[in-house]
């Protein structure tokens, strides 16, 4: 499906989404997948709308999308890196790694480059404790992560 822009927020889109996944039990989770699938993230219209058409409140809908860390309100970059933030990927390292590329990027967690080029996330494990420390760029695992490998994965950015 092609990412549209939370400014294209599109009732009709949305009600196609919730149609489709009408018949699961269970489907709010389903539902905001594909609704950050399809416009790059959930954006605040979606809340009110979705409580309306699954018979939620607002509350429990904006409670699940700020609950799950993968739901975000505005769009990631081109590029995006989770970097591991538990214990095993700390203590090899993760931090300093995780600190120098958010200097080298002038970003904060969460935070998206002014070009919107690369977002910067946490992720609290990502079950690559062997090869700690351990980050996924663009959905690739990256293990025994160290400022070039780094570098490299995400080329100029």
């Amino acid at each position: 499906m092609t990412s549209l822009h939370p400014a294209d927020w599109n009732p009709d889109t949305a009600r196609a989404i919730v149609d489709a996944h009408a018949g699961l039990d269970g489907p709010l989770l389903p539902i905001l997948r594909a609704i950050q699938a399809a416009f790059g993230c959930v954006p605040k219209a979606a809340i009110p709308f979705l409580a309306q058409a699954l018979n939620l409140t607002r509350a429990e809908v904006h409670g699940a999308v700020s609950f799950y860390h993968d739901f975000r309100d505005a769009p990631a970059g081109r590029r995006l890196v989770r970097l591991c933030r538990a214990e095993a990927c700390q203590a090899m390292g993760g931090e300093a790694r995780a600190a120098g590329l958010l200097a080298r990027l002038r970003l904060a967690w969460g935070e998206t480059t002014a070009d919107g080029a690369v977002t910067v996330e946490p992720v609290y494990c990502l079950g690559l404790c062997a090869v700690a420390p351990a980050a996924l760029v663009d959905g690739e695992p990256l293990g025994r992560l160290d400022a070039r490998r780094l570098a490299a994965a995400l080329g100029a950015a």
